[in-house]
């Protein structure tokens, strides 16, 4: 029903179509026509109604177009099996479903929306259609479990330096899988290990970026902590080029860390981390450590140094500043 009212505006170009001819070519009553152009409203379609006149369509969703992202990818292990899609319950479940009928390392998906992207430990990731980059793919790093959570801090340094090389801005990293501008977050990413026989069988990456959102469209629990790629440029931002300019710094770094170990992606991560030397908590199942944290371990783990001395090595957990809640 939605392409059919769709054709009707698609059949005449920048003139107001009346409800009462929509009502009729759908069969539908003039208030579920009204309940429809909301619905495409919500997906990023934009409409003038104007009494007595009707509807007119003056705007599509920003979608990614893959002929301007694939070259971009060309000639990486990301640009050999890459799926697109307009919207998904979530990328992180649409890329466990192709590892299950067997893809491999490389295999990437997009979207345009999420009705259900998700954080770490279960949260919910904002994901409204056209605004962003909702991604995840696949790896197999042949590394053992210990060393899984070194995963995130790669991306994160592959992302942070996407965003600087990309639209210039002062992008750090929050412990353990933020990137932030301006102290706000504008990107979150998620890593789910697959383990077969206590082993890594793979890891599935997933990336989202606040890329053209403007503040008045974020939920209002999350515009004192959240900012865009488009607010910190001052303009709408290329995804398809922030999209490329990550995965040339991923590979890039995946090879150093595949070839040369941890040691160089963790000296580039304490030199873009806003974490370190500061004071922090860290909510944890175990409890809070609370004091300045002095550096991570070769396993990502974060050291906290608390007021009487004693050294904690956190593996996971919520971090914020004493007495600020920072939820990721």
């Amino acid at each position: 029903m939605n392409d059919t009212l769709l054709a009707c505006f698609q059949a005449a170009p920048g003139e107001y179509v009346s409800g009462e001819k929509l009502s009729r070519e759908l069969g539908i009553s003039r208030t579920a026509v009204w309940k429809r152009i909301r619905r495409l409203e919500e997906s990023g379609y934009r409409f003038e109604s104007v009494p007595r006149l009707g509807y007119k369509l003056i705007g599509y969703p920003d979608r990614l177009r893959p002929e301007e992202l694939l070259p971009r990818l060309a000639g990486t292990r990301f640009g050999a099996s890459v799926k697109l899609y307009d919207s998904l319950e979530s990328t992180q479940n649409a890329a466990y479903e192709a590892l299950v009928h067997g893809a491999g390392e490389g295999a990437l998906i997009v979207a345009d929306a999420q009705t259900s992207g998700r954080g770490r430990l279960g949260r919910h990731w904002f994901s409204p259609p056209g605004k962003g980059i909702y991604m995840s793919f696949l790896l197999q790093p042949n590394v053992p479990l210990a060393r899984a959570p070194q995963m995130t801090l790669l991306l994160s340094v592959a992302m942070c330096r996407a965003i600087r090389r990309s639209i210039g801005a002062d992008a750090t990293i929050k412990w353990p899988n933020d990137i932030l501008i301006g102290g706000r977050k504008v990107c979150g990413i998620l890593v789910e290990t697959i383990l077969e026989a206590d082993a890594v069988k793979a890891m599935i990456a997933g990336i989202g970026v606040s890329a053209n959102v403007g503040r008045d469209e974020f939920p209002e629990a999350l515009r004192p902590i959240a900012t865009s790629l488009m607010e910190a440029a001052g303009a709408r931002v290329s995804r398809e080029a922030v999209i490329g300019e990550f995965f040339e710094q991923f590979e890039a770094l995946y090879e150093l860390y595949r070839s040369d170990g941890f040691e160089p992606v963790k000296t580039l991560w304490e030199a873009l981390s806003s974490t370190l030397h500061g004071r922090v908590r860290v909510n944890t199942p175990q409890g809070v450590a609370e004091g300045v944290a002095e550096g991570i371990t070769t396993e990502g783990a974060l050291l906290v140094r608390d007021d009487a001395g004693v050294v904690h090595t956190m593996y996971s957990g919520d971090l914020s500043a004493p007495a600020v809640s920072l939820p990721t």
